[in-house]
């Protein structure tokens, strides 16, 4: 007779393998955490977009951060007043006319044209889709004798021109990821800060302000240990000499 205490280890011993053998084959019916059951095909990937520069040309470094004009919790903004939006759009109006009806930047009106960076002046503007209602808004660029570039953008809300964002900074790059706008620009330590703008609705906001840090070289201990003390040197004894006695036997 067969006694229980033999038959306990070698039934928990075979419980346990099949355990693992169903976890392992999949018995359960359930597939892995975050995975895919059998027979469920894969979901698509999105396809995320990159950032595009707005002014190519005009993407050099400064040591400076950029600064950013806009903030919460503002009224929404006013149609400039004395323009309007021809029938082709934001794109056949003249640059100077939007900036002098602009009162925020109205002393730049007067700038000229410009189509290379190193000068001051009034970069090509660029119409790109900023509130996703899939029409252009205007966007303009105005590099200053100073260095600094005064960044503003533009909607057309029934015929009226509308500001809808300001922002300024040394030299800053500007890229568009999807219809958000970025503001990048090297810090001081150098580190890079940049700016992502989004449309709430009113206005182009701040919807992240990140910061990035240069990385750190490792620090080299090799240069601050003392050198070697020298070894003790031990000097070698001389060798006895035979006497006469020793040699003659």
């Amino acid at each position: 007779m067969i006694s229980r205490s033999r038959l306990l280890p070698g039934a928990s011993v075979a419980a346990v393998a099949v355990a693992l053998a169903a976890a392992l084959l999949g018995l359960a019916g359930c597939g892995a955490p975050g995975g895919l059951a059998r027979g469920e095909t894969a979901p698509s990937v999105a396809v995320q977009p990159s950032p595009e520069a707005v002014w190519p040309s005009w993407s050099g470094r400064s040591p400076k951060s950029p600064a950013a004009d806009t903030t919460e919790h503002q009224p929404p903004p006013r149609p400039l007043e004395g323009v309007r939006v021809p029938a082709g759009g934001l794109g056949q109006m003249s640059v100077q006319d939007v900036l002098e009806a602009d009162p925020r930047v109205k002393q730049y009106a007067d700038r000229e044209l410009i189509h290379r960076p190193g000068r001051a002046g009034i970069r090509p503007p660029s119409l790109s889709d900023l509130t996703g209602d899939g029409r252009p808004e205007l966007l303009v660029a105005i590099d200053t004798e100073s260095g600094s570039t005064v960044i503003t953008a533009y909607r057309e809300l029934r015929g009226e021109v509308v500001p809808i964002l300001l922002a300024r900074g040394k030299r800053v790059t500007v890229e568009q990821l999807g219809t958000d706008l970025v503001l990048r620009q090297p810090c001081a330590d150098g580190g890079e800060q940049a700016i992502r703008y989004r449309w709430n609705g009113e206005r182009m906001s701040t919807a992240s302000d990140t910061k990035t840090y240069a990385k750190t070289p490792p620090r080299s201990y090799a240069k601050t240990l003392p050198p070697p003390s020298p070894s003790p040197t031990t000097s070698a004894s001389p060798s006895p000499t035979p006497h006469s006695s020793d040699t003659a036997r």
